[in-house]
């Protein structure tokens, strides 16, 4: 496995911790374990960004961007929802 692909399933697997952190946060039934999982929730988001953008940095997570006109008219599409 090359260190693309372990960077990849670290990101991957950070971002699943990330969803069951806060999922618990939502679902803590007392402050302290609410306050636990927020911890912990914030530490995993902090790990995902760096990793990010360690991945970022070496070209293995290319983004591109979207031209203003599909921009608009997604805003359109959604603007009456309100």
């Amino acid at each position: 496995m090359n260190d693309q692909a372990i960077m990849e399933n670290i990101l991957l697997t950070t971002k699943g911790v990330c969803d069951l952190y806060m999922h618990g946060a939502i679902e803590s039934a007392t402050p302290n374990v609410h306050c636990a999982f927020g911890d912990a929730l914030n530490a995993s988001l902090n790990m995902q960004d760096a990793t990010y953008k360690k991945m970022a940095s070496k070209g293995w997570y290319p983004t591109e961007q979207v031209e203003q006109k599909k921009i608009d008219q997604v805003r359109q599409k959604f603007a009456g929802q309100n």
